[in-house]
């Protein structure tokens, strides 16, 4: 007998309605962003017909979202590499390990998700003051890259474990070394497992209000979360450059996860069926 979907037509019905209310404020968000203020202000939800980009100049320009845009992608790319390729090679060795010493130090990675990153923000003001990375965009995604260490070593060590040694060994007889094996071979097998956790690190950097409202004091440095939230007090009655600058802030979440859908869904099923 064929299986059924699980839950059957309730379940979707559930779903497709679930996901229509959260796809509605983005809606009414972009519609917005595209009319006038005046437009709002008459009727809050409407179409915008003709369209209006200029609130979206204003943003680019007046609002210095240009340069907001510019410093999150700095360092949030920066610290999802980091991040990542630490994390590859850490986990590689942690998984082919059998040593009691390297199980202690897989232990203490992991022990590093039981503190969330917050609850040390004064220590790491103080570090970074007294090294001089405050104020500092560098500083900033370094402290991001390593506080991403621990969930993706957690992450990547188990895929690591699921691939089978006979792999490494057919790479050694063919005269690969430990370090062509690792790119070449392995690191392949779990790219799904990368771009999960490459994602997943993303999103929350890139949202990130508090590091960066504390670390950096230059407004030339601020990132899109610290910029939108000054742009708004600036312009709390300009709905729509407000609107435009949440668009653009929005936009490259949305667009990444559509490029990665396949691989976050790959690397969030692995294992699950033979």
């Amino acid at each position: 007998m064929r299986g059924r979907a699980v839950g059957g037509p309730v379940a979707s019905v559930l779903l497709w309605t679930y996901a229509a209310l959260a796809l509605l404020p983005l809606v009414i968000m972009l519609l917005s962003s595209f009319r006038t203020n005046g437009d709002i202000i008459r009727d809050p939800i409407g179409i915008p017909w003709p369209l209006s980009v200029e609130s979206y100049k204003e943003a680019w320009t007046t609002g210095s979202f240009a340069t907001y845009f510019g410093n999150s992608l700095a360092v949030t790319i920066g610290a999802v590499v980091v991040s990542t390729t630490v994390s590859t090679m850490a986990a590689y060795g942690l998984a082919r390990s059998r040593s009691r010493v390297m199980q202690a130090v897989e232990s203490l990675f992991i022990s590093g998700l039981m503190l969330p990153i917050h609850l040390a923000l004064l220590p790491i003001f103080y570090l970074f003051d007294s090294v001089g990375l405050v104020d500092s965009r560098l500083g900033l995604s370094l402290m991001y890259g390593a506080s991403g260490i621990p969930f993706s070593i957690f992450v990547l060590t188990t895929f690591f474990r699921q691939l089978p040694e006979e792999l490494e060994e057919a790479a050694r007889l063919d005269g690969a070394n430990a370090w062509q094996t690792f790119w070449r071979i392995m690191v392949p097998l779990v790219k799904p497992a990368v771009a999960t956790v490459a994602v997943f690190r993303f999103v929350p950097i890139w949202n990130d209000f508090l590091f960066p409202l504390v670390l950096l004091r230059d407004e030339a440095k601020y990132t899109l979360p610290v910029g939108l939230t000054q742009f708004f007090g600036e312009n709390a009655t300009n709905f729509a450059a407000v609107f435009a600058g949440l668009v653009i802030t929005t936009v490259p979440l949305i667009i990444l996860f559509l490029v990665a859908t396949k691989q976050i869904v790959a690397g969030l099923t692995a294992g699950m069926s033979k």
